[in-house]
């Protein structure tokens, strides 16, 4: 009995014991660190002052729930805080902003040595005179996963990682941000970049229907219906659409005997011969007749600068990749993706596909280090803080390509957000949207941009709000110094016709 109570009494103890023992405390959510500091920027002689601000704040989500530290950049000019407002990120899915950032909409930019390779350090950061920060207030954003962004709480990356989720989760971060700094009653705008005009055609729509609307929208080296990049079976309109850039690619690099007067003259007439010629023979699929496939194969070549045969042997085919690689193969070279007048070596002449982008080359890591340096030691963000460029660098990176506009009969039908940009100009018949296109871009191609606008059933009127500029470089056409100008001149003139 003596040995039962024994127990008994070791028992009791042991759960008084525990019963005492300290819950473990509930782990803190982090509110997000901003870093602060003054910038100047001199435009057309005159010196700006911005106070800047670089960092997280904390997301919430409809209930207010924290999801997120989001990452941003936000340049005000002070004592003006009526200025309107430029949210601008670029694309991916996922990148982080500092492409645009440092090349042509902050304060700063970094000299890169267009069309070639750029030197390794020291690499040149000079004032960007090309900024639009005489214009308008700016905030670079960093989606969730990229910068400084991460998810909080009980949210996972996969909250942000899909066509949907990446659109709402900018849109509360906007909404939000209007809120912070007082600028509801501002004009605001959105700029995207390549994957991030994608964003921006749903993102307009998703603000709009939240109460927030859009003075305007600027899309750099758009794409909307990513279907057409993909050069699925059976789908010829994606060779269709890439055409007219082989041509402008072949013309840049003189492998075009009749080049005529001008680029933009040359294009008109491969844009004819693209609609006329081309298209009608795609469709025909297998029934085309030998002697009309010849004939459009001589066709081709005269504009493409590929031989007549390569085009019969690709049964008139022939997808970006090939045709980076054949271009120039003779001459050991590969021709860009992003943009076509860079060149560079061809690892593999006996290849069908490219294996590397030259431009990316060319410019990745004079951008990422000058920015870098910016960074941490001019916008004095916490040094102990990783800025991660793009989700390359995460594990388990995968992006969900469902949009609900996009399902119909529970099948996902594209990978398109055209239905909601044109949705939103029909219900917003005072939205502008400019679309700059890059004709040496290969990864996102003008004409298909083209397409596109031409396939939203836009009434006459509505569609002269769509403002096409087109430029005689590539993907990021403000590394080419021309462009750049042009670029400054193009986003000027629509801010000033909007924001009134």
């Amino acid at each position: 009995m003596n040995n039962q109570i024994l127990i008994y009494l070791f028992i009791l103890i042991n759960l008084v014991s525990i019963a005492q023992e300290k819950k473990p405390e509930k782990k803190e959510i982090p509110k997000g660190e901003i870093f602060t500091s003054t910038q100047t920027v001199t435009i057309s002689g005159k010196r700006i002052e911005l106070a800047t601000e670089v960092g997280t704040v904390q997301l919430r989500d409809e209930n207010d729930k924290p999801i997120a530290l989001f990452g941003f950049t936000h340049y005000k000019k002070k004592d003006e805080p009526n200025r309107p407002i430029v949210f601008a990120f670029n694309g991916g899915p996922l990148t982080a902003s500092f492409w645009l950032h440092f090349g042509v909409l902050g304060p700063k930019r970094v000299v890169i040595n267009d069309p070639d390779y750029t030197k390794p350090a020291p690499y040149q950061v000079v004032n960007n005179e090309y900024s639009i920060l005489d214009k308008a207030d700016l905030v670079m954003i960093d989606p969730v996963g990229v910068g400084f962004s991460k998810p909080i709480g009980e949210a996972k990356w996969e909250d942000f990682w899909g066509v949907d989720q990446d659109i709402r989760s900018i849109g509360l971060f906007i909404e939000q941000f209007l809120i912070r700094v007082n600028k509801f009653n501002c004009p605001k705008y959105l700029l995207g970049e390549s994957y991030g005009a994608f964003r921006n055609a749903g993102l307009v729509k998703y603000l709009q229907e939240k109460g927030v609307a859009m003075n305007g929208v600027i899309m750099v080296s758009a794409v909307f219906e990513l279907q057409h990049l993909l050069f699925g079976s059976g789908d010829d309109i994606a060779y269709l659409i890439h055409f007219p850039t082989y041509a402008a690619t072949a013309y840049y690099h003189n492998k075009v005997e009749e080049k005529g007067q001008s680029l933009e003259g040359f294009l008109n007439e491969v844009r004819s011969f693209s609609e006329n010629e081309y298209a009608p023979a795609l469709l025909k699929g297998d029934q085309i007749s030998e002697d009309t496939k010849v004939t459009i194969a001589r066709k081709l070549s005269n504009l493409s600068g590929l031989s007549p045969e390569y085009w019969l042997k690709a049964n008139l085919r022939v997808t970006s990749s090939e045709y980076f690689q054949e271009l120039l193969r003779d001459e050991k070279q590969t021709v860009g993706r992003l943009d076509s007048r860079y060149t560079g070596i061809n690892e593999d002449l006996l290849a069908q596909n490219a294996f590397t982008d030259p431009q990316g080359d060319a410019i990745s890591t004079p951008y990422i280090a000058a920015f870098k340096d910016y960074l941490y030691n001019d916008l004095n963000a916490r040094k102990d803080l990783t800025y991660i460029t793009s989700t390359k660098q995460r594990n388990n990176f995968k992006w969900d390509w469902k949009h609900k506009s996009n399902i119909i009969w529970n099948v996902q039908a594209a990978i398109s957000t055209l239905p909601d940009m044109s949705s939103a100009m029909k219900r917003n018949p005072n939205l502008k949207i400019l679309i700059l296109n890059g004709y040496y871009d290969l990864a996102t191609a003008f004409y298909g941009v083209e397409y596109s606008i031409n396939h939203m059933d836009l009434n006459p009127e509505l569609k002269k709000n769509i403002i096409m500029k087109y430029y005689e470089a590539g993907h990021m056409m403000y590394i080419h110094k021309p462009s750049m100008q042009k670029f400054k001149k193009d986003v000027d003139e629509f801010l000033d016709q909007t924001s009134n």
